[in-house]
């Protein structure tokens, strides 16, 4: 096996119709107007991402809407309370219908674990399956001087990896990370997380706002199970032609 496949389980071979369930689109626009406008052009697209700015300014009205084109929903709000309240916004969002649901590692053992608990409870009370609960561990937008100004002295790859383990102690499936400690959690974790990385940009676009980036094949290769995207593909001139170029691209990587 070449040395670039070690990340990634090679006897779980990836079939070509599951290579856009691993796109999230990040609908990363001020208005639920303009988000449709995205959700027209995208039919073939399988998972939209609602993150804080769009939440905050459309409201639950925004979930509905996705989950009405008949996608998933991936609450990006990366909730970070006090585990009480965290739950009860949990059990808010099951209720709602998100398939995935982001909160900071750094709110705790406890505040996952109460956040666990009530996603399965009112998953089974709304007849309805467990979203998967994604714990945040460092922002793609922060680099080693950025952790130590907010009183981390540890390098982003460690760090990440002791608050990845910490949400797996408390429950949860998988995590949110840079592309670059993928192959980190999976020597160290294997299959038992669900890696979600955000940082990803296409070889034709630009980095933009992100830090710690990489392309979409190189991260499927290094063993990510989901990659999210925005502005490559929202702001392209033809969205659906951008889509259809990173599947491509994920398909060569395959």
């Amino acid at each position: 096996i070449p040395a670039q496949w070690k990340g990634i389980q090679m006897t779980e071979k990836i079939a070509l119709k599951e290579i856009k369930e691993k796109i999230i689109i990040a609908l990363d626009v001020k208005s639920q107007s303009e988000a449709a406008k995205i959700l027209e052009l995208l039919p073939e697209a399988r998972i939209f991402k609602v993150g804080l700015e769009l939440f905050t300014a459309e409201g639950p009205g925004m979930i509905e809407l996705v989950r009405s084109y008949g996608h998933q929903v991936f609450l990006d709000i990366k909730l970070h309370d006090i585990p009480n309240t965290v739950a009860g916004a949990v059990r808010a969002a099951v209720r709602q219908g998100v398939s995935m649901l982001t909160l900071h590692t750094s709110g705790g053992k406890e505040m996952m674990s109460r956040a666990m608990d009530a996603a399965r409870e009112e998953a089974e009370k709304a007849g309805l399956r467990t979203p998967l609960l994604l714990g945040v561990t460092v922002l793609t937008s922060l680099k080693e001087k950025d952790l130590e100004e907010i009183g981390f002295r540890s390098e982003p790859q460690t760090q990440v990896l002791r608050l990845a383990g910490r949400a797996l102690q408390s429950g949860l499936k998988g995590v949110v990370c840079s592309p670059h400690e993928i192959e980190l959690l999976r020597r160290e974790h294997g299959t038992d997380i669900k890696i979600i990385t955000p940082g990803i940009r296409p070889v034709w676009a630009e980095a933009q706002d992100q830090k710690r980036i990489m392309t979409p094949a190189e991260a499927l290769v290094k063993g990510a199970d989901y990659m999210v995207i925005g502005r490559p593909i929202i702001q392209a001139a033809n969205p659906e032609e951008a889509f259809a170029r990173v599947v491509k691209e994920l398909e060569a990587a395959v």
